[in-house]
Formats: structure tokens, sequence, C-alpha cells
């Protein structure tokens, strides 16, 4: 089977063709005592969800690539969250709030330039051998 539901076409995972630019994981859903106010995690989620859309980084026939989001209980960085993960360049913002999605999405994701005074972790990610 290929993932489709019936009737459905095959998305473009099925075809093998999709190129991904990033994958933002945030810590949203809070369940452990350190976490943030789960409010904060949730309306983050939302701008981050709603504007991911509105700017068009879903499109799978996006030039530089779809960019991916997951929602995340935790991300292993205990306060200072919510917590925004974006690989593959394996950036960590803390603090993430939802005035501050608009800023990250926009010039780190789109434009390339992390923004430096919300970053709290950098790791590298080297792949397959």
């Amino acid at each position: 089977m290929n993932g489709a539901a019936k009737g459905e076409a095959p998305g473009p995972l099925a075809s093998g063709s999709l190129r991904v630019q990033h994958h933002l994981l945030l810590c949203a859903t809070p369940s452990k005592p350190l976490c943030v106010d789960p409010a904060v995690g949730a309306a983050s989620w939302d701008r981050l969800k709603r504007l991911v859309r509105e700017l068009g980084l879903e499109d799978p026939s996006r030039a530089e690539g779809v960019v991916w989001r997951t929602k995340a209980d935790c991300l292993r960085i205990c306060g200072g969250g919510p917590i925004l993960l974006i690989w593959p360049e394996g950036i960590t913002y803390g603090g993430v709030t939802p005035e501050r999605i608009d800023r990250i999405l926009l010039e780190h994701v789109i434009g390339g330039q992390p923004v430096s005074e919300w970053i709290v972790q950098r790791a590298s990610f080297d792949g397959p051998p």
C-alpha cells in the first residue's frame, strides 16, 4: 500500500520526490513540571501552523523544498520554553512565543539568517556515514 487513503491520489512521499528544506519541531504539549505554561506552547503551535500555511511553505512544488512541522512533548531542554528545534541546522530557539514565530520563519527559515539572540543550543547532524 502506498499510504494514500482509498480514492485519494498518492502524495509526494509516495512518489519519493519530495524535497524537504527544514523540519521544525516545537515542544507545544509540555507534560514535564519544568515546562512553561501549556497555553503558551499551544498558542505558539497554532501560530506556527497558520504561518507555515500562509507563507506557502508546505507546497510540494516550492523550489527550496517544503517545511515540515512537528508538535513535540519534550525536546530534552528543560526550562526556557517553548523550544523550537530547526533541522538540518540543528539550531534550537528558546522562549518561542507566538510573537517570535514570525521573525524566526521570515529571517531563519526563509531568509537563511538565524535569530542569534534567541538561540539556546546548536547541534550537528551528520546523517548516515
